[in-house]
């Protein structure tokens, strides 16, 4: 595939921008909505978690609210070195959180954002892994 065939990312599913693949080990953390939890658990072998437990692939974070941050260095500690967190969160003017309080709340708990994504009509998805130097 040629370089510009790798990033164009127009024809891709919501699933295949996230990183989603069957065997991925996934735990959602908020309240996402029904739909994306139900097209999430078809595209997984094994359905995805609704706590954190373990250690993740994937973990899906919804923040609604300025006092939802506190859970991105709940989630860190649970994200395999080569894993993904996707904060999904609101988006515009008048956002709150703002884009750049997410972006410094993942940067804060040791992570680098490197991929945005749309979600739906109110929200973003940022994508936060954990530097390459520290893996």
């Amino acid at each position: 595939m040629n370089d510009r065939a790798e990033r164009e990312y127009s024809g891709r599913t919501l699933f295949e921008k996230l990183g989603v693949v069957a065997g991925a080990h996934v735990a959602l953390v908020g309240r996402h909505e029904a739909a994306f939890t139900s097209s999430l658990n078809a595209c997984l072998a094994k359905a995805a978690s609704q706590s954190l437990r373990t250690r993740y692939d994937l973990i899906f974070l919804r923040i609604d609210a300025p006092c939802d941050l506190a859970r991105i260095p709940r989630a860190v500690v649970h994200l395999k070195s080569s894993g993904a967190l996707w904060v999904f969160h609101p988006k515009g003017r008048g956002a709150s959180p703002t884009d750049a309080e997410v972006r410094s709340t993942g940067i804060a708990a040791g992570l680098v954002d490197n991929k945005i994504s749309a979600y739906s009509e109110s929200h973003t998805a940022t994508r936060f892994v954990i530097p390459l130097a520290l893996r």
